[in-house]
């Protein structure tokens, strides 16, 4: 696996892209850790103009997400998801260094 590396799925992409192309004011979606959350850390999503100078920017498509450099310590080896089912649709965070997740899906421990 390379380091820092964050993935971002199809369906995740599509997502993103159409978000972005909606509002021609923002140019990402910024994905972040934030202590809190019913396990310790949750993630959130904030659509931004520009990126920072230390993110990680990743881009499949038309879509571009930006993380910063102390999320992507918490984020490494995640893969982004979107799903769209009977139970609503979100983006969900496949991330291999959470020991639990809560039933959110936006809220996990390392």
């Amino acid at each position: 696996m390379d380091d820092n590396k964050v993935t971002i799925s199809e369906a995740a992409a599509k997502r993103i892209a159409s978000i972005l192309s909606a509002d021609p004011a923002k140019s990402a979606l910024r994905v972040s850790v934030e202590g809190g959350g019913c396990s310790g850390f949750s993630y959130k999503f904030d659509l931004v103009e520009d990126r920072q100078d230390d993110d990680l920017v990743v881009e499949k498509g038309d879509a571009r997400v930006l993380i910063d450099q102390l999320s992507l310590v918490y984020m490494d080896g995640s893969e982004i998801d979107f799903i769209d089912n009977l139970l609503g649709q979100s983006f969900q965070i496949r991330n291999p260094n959470a020991v639990a997740n809560c039933g959110c899906g936006t809220s996990f421990s390392i």
